[in-house]
């Protein structure tokens, strides 16, 4: 209970200026009444009530003299360093005269000495020399004072620009989320409009058992894509059997015109891709080859790992029509969904990855997708750290 109560007393006057100032002083002349009253009235073994009133008094007459140093201190202290120090020293000299003056004539009414008056010059050195270690005194402090200033406003700049710098990471993490998923999101629409148009189709031929296994097969993927983040990463090969689930959808629309040839090595099968990215590229081949191809086509996946990279190739038959590479750049026909697979994977990458089309002579399109090779433990020490800065 009493430290509390003493750091409590500690820090009201180590923050108020004027309590700081008033304590400093009470203890600074109790220090000189304290030598003083050692070095002098106890030496010279001169203990009896005047010799200890004049040693109190000379000690308050101290302080109320020591009230106009302070003042010129203090209107001199953004000068040139020349004129503090000749103010300093003339103001020392001065004040010390004035408060040896009242000193020998307290001591000499007091204390009923005449002979006092010749010792004048020894009372004078010594009231310089009181005053001059009051000056360095209050100088100390003062220095002190501003370095602890200037290191409060040093945290204080700190800690704002670490908040700031916080508060970015987080403005950026939520515009990246955000962003993933208006990429993601943007090419899940018209998927889904083909797919219930395609079942809208089936249920008009009178063909149930296809229409009930097409909706089956919609909501099994229409799952997967809604339990995983766009920004999460999956290893290719659940991501293969998420695309299995899209393509028994479209094999019910197509039956036999769509054919697939998937070569996945070993090694590409463990390396982490982002979630549903592939599905958009095969639905556009899905979109431009086979339902525009009387006889359909077929869909190529090569993947493999070069150089620490995973490469995958994904191209398709074409349509038998050559393609337009200007066509890819604008909002129309395939360029929409390459598009955005583009911007999600720069959102994810940055520029450490490679998005190349290419055109085949028979109009069919090649894709080729580098990426960084990661491991699924890679990646959970990455996530780990993306999460504790969002929570952060």
């Amino acid at each position: 209970m009493s430290e509390h109560f003493l750091q409590q007393k500690y820090n009201s006057i180590s923050e108020n200026p004027i309590y700081l100032f008033w304590f400093l002083q009470i203890c600074f002349w109790s220090f000189v009444a304290l030598i003083s009253l050692v070095s002098l009235t106890l030496w010279y073994v001169q203990i009896d009530v005047d010799h200890l009133n004049h040693t109190f008094l000379q000690s308050c007459v101290g302080i109320v003299f020591s009230l106009p140093l302070y003042w010129v201190f203090m209107r001199c202290w953004n000068t040139s360093l020349l004129k503090r120090v000749v103010a300093s020293i003339g103001s020392v000299l001065l004040i010390s005269f004035a408060w040896t003056v009242i000193r020998v004539e307290l001591y000499v009414r007091l204390t009923s000495t005449d002979k006092t008056w010749a010792e004048f010059g020894g009372w004078y050195f010594s009231s310089i020399f009181i005053y001059f270690c009051w000056a360095g005194f209050f100088h100390g402090i003062r220095y002190y004072q501003l370095l602890q200033f200037e290191h409060k406003i040093m945290l204080k700049k700190e800690a704002e620009a670490k908040s700031e710098q916080l508060q970015k990471l987080s403005a950026q993490s939520v515009a990246r989320d955000a962003k993933i998923k208006m990429l993601r999101y943007q090419l899940n629409p018209h998927f889904l409009c083909n797919t219930l148009n395609a079942i809208n189709s089936l249920i008009e031929c009178e063909q149930s058992e296809k229409a009930q296994s097409m909706t089956v097969q919609l909501s099994k993927f229409l799952r997967y894509s809604l339990d995983n983040n766009p920004d999460t990463k999956m290893a290719l090969e659940f991501e293969i059997k998420a695309l299995e689930l899209y393509l028994e959808i479209e094999k019910t629309r197509f039956g036999e015109r769509l054919q697939l040839d998937f070569k996945i090595s070993d090694e590409a099968k463990k390396a982490l891709i982002p979630s549903l990215l592939l599905q958009p590229i095969i639905e556009n081949s899905m979109k431009h080859v086979i339902a525009q191809n009387e006889d359909g086509g077929t869909i190529s996946l090569l993947a493999e790992v070069i150089n620490n990279m995973l490469v995958l190739e994904l191209s398709d038959t074409g349509s038998g029509e050559q393609v337009d590479r200007n066509k890819m750049k604008v909002n129309a026909g395939r360029g929409i969904g390459l598009r955005n697979i583009d911007e999600r994977l720069k959102v994810l990458y940055s520029d450490n990855y490679e998005f190349n089309l290419n055109v085949r002579p028979s109009g069919g399109l090649k894709t080729t997708i580098k990426l960084p090779l990661e491991s699924k433990a890679e990646t959970d020490i990455v996530n780990k750290a993306y999460n504790a800065m969002k929570v952060s």
